[in-house]
């Protein structure tokens, strides 16, 4: 056994060559080699320091921190940004509860990250449910049409915001400038999970940044789709509709009192990056991509993701017309030719294409697809039947759920029950049942069939997915 088992294991992947398609987006920091700090990772931990005189302070910017901040303001055009280091979650928290007050109603598209319905337990919000639309062939959740979003914005009027994810985990997008006037003709506060979309404004052959939509505050994920640290994001506001002080005051509850100036000064550079040769990358990472589906294109079965609402440098691959799931096709990638994907679900797989990906990498992915198509799989892949996304009844708001005493039962016996936990399937990552929503007949038949087809699932304490947590009868 290792005496440093973590350091150990990340020191070996470190020397296997791993071309990345999947998050951070630095690509195990090769994209620093371009620039003049591409040795800055060999000093990392001298500059490991906290708030001592020259470093400023996060909490109360006054120097370097407010200067790298402004920077960022301008380079991605808002009015005022904030540094996150204990991840886009925090961002998350802080603008929900900026916004609201304990009580409030507040609607949220039923595709959020986790970290949305947390922010509800936080706060002590009464969420309602906007669903998305579905993409039936490969089991992806689609965007929020502007229709569907004036019309829940109708029949809640009292809500005080409205939060969605754009774009989706798998690149997909809603016509958010829409949505943005709409929202705002109800006087309503426009919150933007865009944790997926921090390169947005890189190129025109990509969507429109939230903040250019209209959006009144934006979370961004820099790691995920720009050159910064695992953990490390940005909060971009404009507008008056947020009290500032208010955001300030919840970003000081949110985050670490000991900032790490590593992931600071990895935004920084990031920053410095995306403003003075993030548009010529993603020049040519566009072309790389162009290139890559070009060559696949006459291959027999495999299936790329495309369309005028989705983010091009989002790679969803599907192999499964040769009988190949996106499970084996994932698994196969690391396995025979150390190419990682960012995620599978039984039809395909998702690559994260960044401005830290070289042509070689897709070399070797063009590579690897064709000779996997030619080897084909095995069996039919069974088509999943789509579930009909309707809302539970919500007998506890997820504040409420999370604070009642609960037992465990099996799911086949769970109709009717209050459920205390999360269950939400992959695909499409949309959660079937919330804590505090009542169980169904028809929830249960369709995570019977989910878990028979290996696909997985996320928030169930049992891994087997055989017995559900509920709340107890005499806590309701």
């Amino acid at each position: 056994m290792s005496e440093v088992p973590i350091l150990d294991r990340l020191l070996q992947l470190q020397k296997q060559d791993i071309v990345s398609f999947h998050v951070p987006g630095h690509k195990n920091g090769k994209i620093y080699h371009q620039f003049p700090y591409k040795n800055f990772t060999d000093f990392l931990m001298h500059i490991d320091t906290t708030e001592i005189p020259g470093t400023d302070n996060l909490h109360n910017p006054k120097e370097i921190i407010k200067e790298a901040q402004e920077r960022a303001s301008r380079a991605f055009h808002s009015k005022e940004t904030f540094f996150l280091v204990n991840g886009s979650t925090s961002g998350i928290y802080s603008m929900v509860m900026a916004c609201t007050e304990p009580g409030d109603k507040i609607i949220v598209d039923r595709n959020c990250h986790q970290s949305v319905i947390n922010s509800t337990i936080l706060g002590d919000l009464n969420p309602v449910y906007l669903y998305p639309e579905i993409e039936i062939e490969q089991g992806i959740s689609l965007g929020v049409s502007p229709q569907a979003v004036e019309q829940m914005i109708q029949e809640h009027l009292d809500a005080k915001a409205m939060i969605i994810t754009y774009p989706t985990y798998h690149g997909i997008t809603s016509d958010l400038k829409k949505i943005a006037e709409i929202v705002h003709k109800y006087d309503k506060i426009l919150l933007i999970d865009e944790a997926h979309g921090a390169h947005f404004g890189l190129s025109q052959q990509l969507p429109a940044t939230a903040l250019a939509c209209g959006a009144d505050a934006v979370v961004q994920s820099t790691h995920k789709t720009l050159p910064s640290f695992t953990q490390s994001s940005m909060l971009h506001i404009q507008g008056d509709r947020i009290d500032r002080n208010k955001l300030k005051t919840m970003l000081r509850i949110h985050q670490s009192s000991s900032p790490s100036y590593l992931l600071l000064a990895s935004l920084d550079l990031a920053t410095m990056i995306y403003d003075t040769q993030g548009k010529y990358l993603m020049e040519q990472l566009l072309q790389h991509i162009t290139y890559f589906k070009a060559e696949l294109a006459d291959i027999e079965g495999i299936e790329i993701l495309g369309g005028e609402n989705h983010d091009a440098t989002r790679l969803w691959i599907s192999l499964k017309h040769l009988g190949v799931t996106g499970y084996q096709l994932e698994k196969r990638l690391r396995d025979q030719y150390q190419i990682q994907m960012e995620l599978a679900n039984i039809y395909g797989v998702l690559g994260v294409a960044t401005i830290g990906n070289q042509r070689r990498d897709f070399d070797r992915l063009i590579k690897a697809l064709k000779n996997i198509a030619q080897e084909k799989g095995n069996q039919r892949i069974k088509e999943m039947p789509p579930f009909t996304y309707r809302i539970p009844k919500q007998v506890l708001r997820p504040g409420e759920a999370l604070h009642k005493r609960k037992e465990t039962i099996p799911l086949l016996e769970a109709r009717g029950q209050i459920s205390g936990e999360y269950v939400i399937p992959y695909p499409p990552g949309i959660p079937i049942v919330i804590p505090g929503e009542v169980i169904d007949k028809e929830m249960i038949q369709y995570i019977d069939l989910m878990v028979q087809e290996g696909m997985e699932i996320v928030g169930m304490k049992d891994a087997s997915y055989k017995t559900i947590q509920i709340i107890k009868a005499d806590e309701i």
